[in-house]
């Protein structure tokens, strides 16, 4: 294959206290030269990237689960790509498909211990990992399991449920037997959810009798999927049966709010004696490998649909398309294509 002279890779020039800027990032040209990996480590070529909420508060300068990414650092992220070259003692060969947390760059220097080799089970596409299979699906299946302890007969709740989280957790509430009630930006959306993925009912938050058509077809929730926060989880604390479960993944409504504004209906946790908790997939690292055998056999069986939303055009879309995950843009999973693959590994897959 053919090596650039030069590269690009996207870092964090300035933190917004509101919205996405123009100027939050900076794209940059680094010499090819510069990627020599060291022993464990490989050099990887990136061909799609991963874009998520999560990342407006990567570039907070507030603590959290992981240290803000700093100024004029590579904005974190995690991609999948094709290994390009070993340094001595390295685990993976030339050709090997890898995912890992490299970053907004074209092409990356990375250590073994935080790569993973991609094996494709039967019915699995690449991009599956980067989604289904990756941060999003983990996030919804540890979330229901672990936090909504979700039964059979229950009614669940999901918000954002049009994005790469909500939908899986609405299809994974399906298959336990729930009554799946889903929201979402858009009357279009809220149809995709019904017709496409079988849930009970969509409401389009924007729509003037959003809270009286939830208050009216669903009555009271056992289980709410919690990816927005602000006004919709307020009024969901008054919709509470008794030993309810409230899963908060996210908050969308307030990421680029200086100051969120606080919750007034949480006394109702009292009265119905229910949970509301937080979590990160990342606190159930050791049971990875059951979580990706149980969605990988959705997948396979067609029980599980996926859907991406893809922005083309390479590594600099990235700053562009990041906003959209904040205004409903998107439906499904956003990713970017940074490259196409390397002709020395397009006869792997």
């Amino acid at each position: 294959m053919s090596r650039p002279s030069h590269f690009k890779r996207v870092v964090l020039n300035s933190r917004p206290e509101g919205d996405i800027e123009p100027d939050t990032f900076r794209t940059e040209l680094v010499s090819f030269s510069s990627l020599k990996p060291s022993n464990g480590e490989a050099s990887v070529q990136c061909t799609w990237l991963s874009l998520d909420p999560a990342m407006r508060g990567y570039i907070r300068d507030v603590r959290s689960y992981l240290p803000p990414v700093k100024i004029g650092e590579v904005m974190r992220g995690m991609g999948i790509g094709v290994v390009i070259a070993t340094g001595p003692g390295s685990k993976f060969k030339v050709g090997d498909h890898v995912m890992g947390p490299w970053g907004w760059t074209e092409y990356a220097v990375v250590k073994d211990k935080i790569l993973e080799k991609l094996v494709i089970p039967p019915g699995v596409e690449p991009l599956d990992f980067l989604n289904t299979l990756g941060t999003a699906g983990l996030t919804a299946y540890f979330g229901l399991k672990k936090i909504g302890e979700l039964k059979p007969g229950e009614k669940l709740v999901v918000s954002g449920a049009a994005g790469s989280v909500g939908l899986v957790a609405c299809q994974l509430g399906k298959a336990a037997g729930a009554k799946v009630y889903a929201i979402a930006g858009s009357d279009d959306k809220c149809r995709w959810l019904e017709r496409e993925l079988g849930v009970d009912k969509a409401f389009n938050y924007k729509s003037p009798n959003f809270y009286n058509d939830l208050k009216k077809d669903v009555g009271y929730l056992d289980v709410y999927f919690d990816n927005v926060g602000g006004d919709i989880l307020d009024f969901l604390l008054t919709r509470l049966n008794k030993d309810a479960r409230i899963i908060l993944c996210g908050a969308i409504s307030a990421y680029n709010s200086p100051k969120p504004k606080g919750l007034q209906g949480y006394l109702n946790l009292i009265s119905q004696r229910a949970k509301i908790q937080g979590f990160i997939y990342m606190d159930y690292a050791s049971e990875y490998p059951t979580a990706v055998a149980e969605l990988a056999e959705g997948l396979r069986t067609g029980a599980i649909k996926r859907k991406f939303h893809i922005v083309e055009g390479g590594i600099e879309q990235a700053p562009k398309a990041l906003p959209m995950l904040f205004s409903g843009g998107n439906t499904g999973k956003l990713v970017v294509k940074v490259s196409d693959e390397p002709t020395m590994a397009k006869s792997k897959l």
